[in-house]
């Protein structure tokens, strides 16, 4: 009597690979792609880079806004233009320098309301915008801000 074994060794086949032309065409463009920058933020924004940016002057704060994460826990990425809708419409920002007369006034008896390196919360449409490369920074005045936070993502609901 004659026993069958099914071996796949002996039956197994080598599948030639697909050749898919858009594929290939996606992957010569992205070697091809300068790499894309990071929104600054305060874990990748230097002393260089602060150095270079303005001092302000008087009674003024330089704040760089929160920039949202481009991907949610799910998975799900932002466009763009919604990352710089959220950005324009931020209420938060990180404290980078601080003015020479901030806090001197007579009205702030208690002290200063924050100091460089906090976070803090202010007005929509508070302070000038400058645009930078990489993002934008807001020259606020020191009444401007609002209050101190610890972890902007806490607060901020943004879609």
């Amino acid at each position: 009597m004659k026993t069958e074994t099914l071996s796949t060794s002996e039956t197994q086949k080598e599948v030639p690979k697909i050749n898919l032309g858009l594929e290939d065409k996606y992957e010569e463009e992205k070697k091809n792609q300068a790499p894309e920058k990071e929104p600054l933020n305060p874990d990748n924004i230097g002393d260089e880079t602060v150095n270079e940016l303005p001092e302000p002057s008087g009674y003024r704060l330089l704040v760089l806004p929160f920039t949202p994460k481009n991907k949610t826990k799910g998975g799900i990425i932002f466009s763009q233009e919604t990352l710089d809708r959220a950005r324009i419409a931020t209420t938060c920002g990180y404290v980078l320098k601080m003015g020479p007369l901030c806090y001197k006034d007579e009205k702030y008896p208690t002290g200063p309301w924050c100091k460089k390196g906090d976070w803090v919360i202010f007005a929509r449409y508070a302070g000038s915008r400058l645009p930078i490369e990489g993002g934008e920074v807001r020259l606020l005045n020191d009444d401007e801000v609002l209050g101190v936070i610890k972890n902007p993502e806490s607060v901020l609901h943004l879609i």
